[in-house]
């Protein structure tokens, strides 16, 4: 038998120890949620070299009319020091008012929600005219290589269309009804090599020390700033994220240099376009010779990160505005229209569908004692249960 509680699915879900890739059941308790509402339910395990076996599903009531997709992730990070926790981060236990578990906001919680929104929604209007489906994986706390690229793909190849997407990461920073993500900026990585001569620290005109070098190219991806921003993305930023010689001794110029990066970007730039900027700025702070009078250029080379991120921003009224309205009407305020934050499996849906993105509040994910006021889940699985009546009634496919 189905539930309306969202805190006794969340219950069942957190029991399930499911740190990526390990599903421990987390799956079945989901699709045993599903079957009595009618979902016809499909499990997909995805696989690739080198990586590890992962377990998603898709399930889908309806087969005509609007077709509206959940997607989340049942997977989560691990525990960390469990003995720092107040309550086992497995147990689910409820104290003074909020649940307590890892995956609580991150993202088990959204799915217990909208799994109670559903069932709510077809006790009081039954079955929609058109079709929902969930779209599941076990993958997006990890490598992101089995999961959600290749069920969408699965999907797709059997004749699944979507007319649009929410997915219910925890998108609030301090209430419920904060903030929807309509968008990303896209991510891209890069890691560049400094080529020197090694020798002794008091000879220096035998060696060619590559940290004078690393230091100009370092400098030269984080100034001037990238752009100002634009209407509907901040500006984007650029962090170095290591440097390093690899050397332990002081009396010894090192022979190689390292530095990592990641630019978060905004809709100024394509992967392509920044990737031609920044070997610019690199180039053009190789030839400098303010840090190597006597030793220019610097001899370097990059390597991009396989799979860049790429931004994106979504127009439909018809999601946008039904998931707006359902939080004003259930908590009271206009929710912000955000593209802030990192990146998440939208970066993949957003080729198939429209997509947004409206969860929990997400300031104890990751952390020791991860949990969620009981009153905000049944808060937001009554703003899911409104936007599936509205979205049902606007969309216009």
């Amino acid at each position: 038998m189905y539930t309306t509680d969202p805190v006794a699915n969340l219950q069942t879900l957190i029991r399930c120890p499911s740190v990526t890739p390990a599903d421990a059941g987390a799956l079945a308790a989901l699709t045993d949620m599903l079957l009595p509402l009618g979902f016809a339910v499909d499990r997909m395990t995805a696989r690739e070299a080198g990586m590890p076996d992962i377990d998603n599903l898709y399930a889908r009531l309806g087969h005509d009319g609007p077709h509206l997709m959940f997607a989340g992730h049942t997977d989560v990070v691990p525990v960390g020091n469990e003995a720092s926790w107040s309550h086992p981060p497995f147990a689910a236990e409820i104290a003074d008012g909020e649940l307590f578990g890892r995956g609580a906001v991150d993202m088990k919680g959204g799915i217990a929600c909208f799994a109670a929104a559903v069932a709510r929604y077809i006790d009081k209007h039954g079955v929609p005219n058109g079709s929902i489906s969930f779209l599941i994986t076990g993958d997006e706390e990890g490598p992101a290589i089995n999961g959600t690229t290749k069920l969408l793909q699965w999907a797709a190849e059997r004749g699944e269309r979507w007319d649009a997407c929410l997915v219910g990461e925890p998108t609030n920073p301090d209430r419920l009804g904060d903030m929807i993500k309509i968008g990303r900026r896209g991510s891209l990585s890069g890691k560049i090599t400094v080529h020197g001569v090694q020798g002794h620290a008091a000879y220096p005109h035998l060696a060619d020390n590559p940290v004078r070098g690393i230091l100009a190219l370092t400098q030269a991806l984080m100034h001037p700033p990238f752009d100002n921003g634009t209407e509907n993305f901040q500006s984007s930023n650029l962090e170095v994220t290591t440097v390093d010689v690899g050397n332990s001794a002081t009396n010894v110029i090192p022979a190689m240099a390292t530095a990592s990066f990641n630019i978060r970007f905004n809709d100024t730039w394509t992967a392509d376009t920044l990737k031609a900027e920044i070997i610019a700025r690199l180039d053009q702070a190789a030839a400098d010779p303010t840090l190597r009078p006597d030793r220019v250029p610097a001899r370097y080379e990059i390597v991009w990160a396989e799979r860049p991120s790429h931004v994106f921003l979504t127009r439909n009224n018809a999601l946008i505005a039904s998931l707006s309205s359902a939080i004003e009407a259930v908590t009271g305020k206009a929710p912000k229209l955000s593209t802030t934050g990192g990146t998440s499996d939208a970066r993949f849906i957003k080729d198939y569908c429209p997509v947004v993105e409206f969860g929990l509040v997400g300031q104890t994910m990751h952390m020791v004692d991860e949990r969620v006021a009981v009153a905000d889940l049944e808060t937001l699985t009554s703003i899911y249960e409104t936007f599936l009546e509205r979205w049902f009634l606007n969309a216009d496919v």
